[in-house]
């Protein structure tokens, strides 16, 4: 591997690298992804690809693993459109197993291996699947979600003999593992479906995206070219590869030039810089808080006795980005906005610190993304007297929404439920006959084009008649001596109106009350959160985000609560224990705010 990393491109190099790579990419419609991974097996041979503690393959295993996969398929009478959902945790299997299948014209539905009951219930319904591939550790939580389906689920156990099923990965020993003939191809194109990947599911039960091809191959070309990256590069992947993120992006885009990819079965804190180190690598995959959650780690000496020259992803925080990359020497951050299912795609090639990217000016005639202005009350893009809606001012925040139309990159593939495809659609926004996808998502952009996360819908709250953004308030408190991290979400008060700032934050040795409520001054008073919840650390989905939802259910009861609680009291001027008799004057009235 090289000593030193290549040179950065400047950011029109950049977009227009990424533009070409993913042009030629998609110029064919028969190249999907593990056609491409066949070719690439003929071009890079031995070298690399994707490496881990479990399996690793170089080019020609990698292909071959992709063929037997296909073949398995192919005697097991998977038609083309089924979908096979695929119950993994991650290693270089799980990437070899989707591609065979999509090759032959199957969809893979990629389920979080965290879900169990009704949620995994509901995820292999929604996907139709009559077949399921499933990690012997999951196989009974499996088991007993389907039971009951009609026709009953076909449950294929990985990595552990049973009796009441098959061995997949056994059962795959038996088949060639060469490029499939003519007679066995059958006419799958980028148009078609490949994915089923899923919502987090964190305002209810997970809905199933739909992902062409045409994205799978769009994904992995364009962050090849945006970031430059070569045979030389070796990414570090420690997301869930249930994700788009973690199981497409961060996999594909390393292998279209002959790198390789380092898979983590989980994110750990204590062993993310040690893997790094020992496996070499010149980049890795961020999502969420994780970057905070290393920041936050105590000092070691293998956090800069690395060889990385990128961090890629999106949501790192504004208060971390500079503290992340100078503590642990990392070049390069490219941050990106996306979601799986949406056409709305951001990127910060300048590393604008804070910003999720901006539309250069030679995409801007697309009129691809839009800030529509909000209405809070009813919690979407707002009308005017004449049906329409408008589009916001420089700075004012609203809800980012991406044009559906004809070009690829405007396309909305929608989910496999209709009436959840239909929700997301706005029609007659800005023009009469025109259709919009919405995002969830507010945003501002600035003077200079760079656009800025606020918060999601429905995180902001109402309080005196006011709007929060809890995405601000929980930078406010960000810096205070001893927080870790923080999540701020509204609560109900008895005998008010709207909803109170309460905000919920991982200590790490002593908390100084009175300097976060310094820190709070700054903020409209009716932003300041009243009242503080104080843990050793936050609970968040597999994606790392927080669970404000039911921490905002949970409300401030020191009855139900057994974390410390604070009320901020006007009189006093701070903030104080919140204990059973505050919480009775409140509830009385006796205390007000």
């Amino acid at each position: 591997m090289n000593a030193l990393p290549p040179a950065r491109a400047t950011p029109a190099r950049a977009w227009l690298r990424a533009l070409e790579t993913t042009a030629a990419a998609t110029k064919d419609p028969q190249r999907i992804l593990p056609r491409a991974v066949c070719q690439w097996a003929r071009r890079y041979g031995g070298k690399p690809a994707l490496l881990s503690e479990r399996e690793s393959y170089d080019y020609q295993a990698l292909a071959r693993r992709v063929n037997q996969v296909s073949r398995w398929a192919l005697s097991a009478g998977v038609a083309k459109g089924e979908t096979v959902a695929l119950v993994m945790s991650n290693r270089p299997d799980y990437f070899a197993i989707w591609l065979g299948l999509t090759q032959i014209g199957a969809i893979a539905a990629l389920i979080n291996v965290n879900l169990s009951g009704a949620a995994l219930t509901h995820s292999f319904k929604v996907a139709c699947a009559r077949r399921a591939i499933v990690e012997h550790e999951f196989a009974e939580r499996c088991k007993e979600a389907a039971a009951g389906f009609s026709p009953r689920l076909e449950i294929w156990r990985y990595g552990q003999e049973a009796a009441d099923a098959p061995r997949f990965d056994r059962a795959l020993e038996a088949f060639d593992g060469s490029e499939l003939g003519e007679n066995e191809q059958r006419d799958v194109t980028l148009a078609d479906r490949a994915l089923l990947i899923y919502t987090s599911g964190t305002t209810g039960l997970p809905k199933a995206a739909a992902v062409s091809h045409h994205r799978v191959i769009a994904w992995s070309h364009w962050f090849a070219g945006l970031a430059g990256m070569t045979s030389e590069d070796r990414m570090y992947d420690c997301l869930p590869m249930y994700h788009s993120v973690g199981g497409v992006a961060a996999i594909g885009a390393p292998l279209v030039n002959g790198g390789s990819v380092v898979i983590a079965e989980r994110f750990s804190t204590s062993r993310f810089w040690p893997d790094v180190a020992r496996w070499e690598c010149t980049m890795f995959q961020y999502i969420g808080e994780l970057c905070r959650y290393l920041a936050a780690a105590p000092h070691s000496e293998a956090e800069t006795a690395h060889r990385l020259r990128l961090a890629c992803g999106n949501g790192l925080a504004a208060d971390v980005w500079r503290r992340f990359a100078e503590r642990f020497q990392v070049p390069q951050i490219l941050e990106f906005y996306a979601s799986t299912e949406g056409n709305v795609t951001l990127y910060n090639v300048e590393g604008k610190v804070g910003a999720i990217g901006r539309v250069p000016a030679f995409l801007a005639a697309r009129d691809a993304v839009a800030l529509a202005r909000f209405d809070h009350d009813s919690e979407a893009p707002w009308r005017g007297a004449d049906g329409l809606g408008a589009r916001c001012a420089e700075g004012e925040i609203g809800e980012a929404v991406g044009r559906i139309g004809a070009d690829p990159a405007q396309r909305f593939e929608g989910y496999t439920q209709r009436e959840e495809t239909e929700k997301k659609i706005l029609r007659d926004l800005f023009a009469p006959g025109d259709a919009w996808m919405r995002t969830g998502d507010l945003m501002r952009r600035d003077g200079e084009g760079f656009y800025h996360f606020v918060d999601r819908v429905g995180d902001t709250f109402r309080w005196k008649g006011e709007n929060v953004a809890t995405s601000e308030v929980a930078a406010a408190i960000a810096g205070a001596p001893g927080v870790v991290e923080s999540i701020v979400y509204g609560v109900v008060v008895p005998d008010a109106e709207g909803k109170a700032g309460m905000a919920l934050i991982a200590c790490a040795g002593g908390l100084d009350l009175a300097d976060i409520a310094r820190r709070l001054e700054p903020l409209p008073r009716y932003a300041r959160p009243l009242f503080l919840r104080v843990r050793a650390s936050l609970e968040a989905t597999a994606t790392f985000k927080p669970k404000r939802r039911e921490m905002a259910d949970q409300g401030f009861d020191p009855k139900r609560i057994s974390d410390p609680l604070y009320v901020y009291d006007a009189e006093r001027g701070g903030f104080e224990p919140l204990d059973v008799a505050r919480f009775a004057a409140i509830e009385s009235g006796a205390m007000r705010f």
